[in-house]
């Protein structure tokens, strides 16, 4: 008997510190985000996604996980990549599945490739820039392909097969591009289109 009310306080000591965690003010300026930016009003959604960013921690998990979907996309939109990247990055390492920040980290790590091929271009009369700039673009193209790939996977487009199909042709890489169709499927498994707050 003394064992059940111990644990039975442990739990409500816990729920309620998950609880102490959770920030009203936060969520409301969080909801005003979600607003402005569904609104298109882009200049009041960065002011509230930085009123947001130094307490992202105190919104619900779910809350925190969709902002920075929703941040993400926005820089994206705003043609900051680099950020765009790093909230992305947040999301598929907290929900894998979702594959919506998949394609766009695929085709965000694809942007540096015309730079790359301009910079192997014009450095073939220098051998150690040339590899270093080679090396670079397969680099890019490696970490850019798993996200293609559950993308495709999850959602199927002619262009994005193609070019992941494209992308094994420049590494090379005959093994990948055979066995392909078999990966893709292995993919398909709980696939997520939309995260929920």
């Amino acid at each position: 008997m003394p064992v059940k009310t111990v644990c039975l306080l442990l739990m409500l000591l816990g729920a309620q510190t998950c609880l102490a965690q959770y920030d009203s003010k936060i969520y409301n300026q969080y909801l005003d985000f979600n607003e402005a930016q569904s609104k298109n009003e882009t200049a009041k959604a960065m002011l509230k996604a930085d009123s947001i960013l130094h307490s992202s921690e105190k919104l619900p998990a779910k809350a925190e996980i969709s902002f920075f979907g929703r941040l993400a996309k926005l820089y994206e939109d705003q043609h900051q990549p680099e950020k765009s990247i790093f909230y992305n990055e947040k999301v598929v390492a907290a929900v894998p599945d979702y594959y919506v920040s998949h394609r766009a980290l695929g085709y965000l790590y694809l942007l540096p490739l015309d730079s790359l091929t301009e910079k192997i271009n014009s450095a073939k009369n220098k051998p150690a820039d040339y590899e270093k700039f080679k090396a670079q673009y397969f680099r890019q193209i490696k970490t850019a392909l798993p996200h293609l790939e559950k993308a495709e996977a999850c959602d199927h487009d002619d262009a994005t097969l193609a070019l992941i199909k494209s992308l094994y042709q420049k590494l090379n890489d005959k093994a990948g591009l055979a066995g392909l169709d078999k990966h893709l499927k292995s993919l398909q498994a709980n696939c997520i289109d939309l995260l929920t707050d």
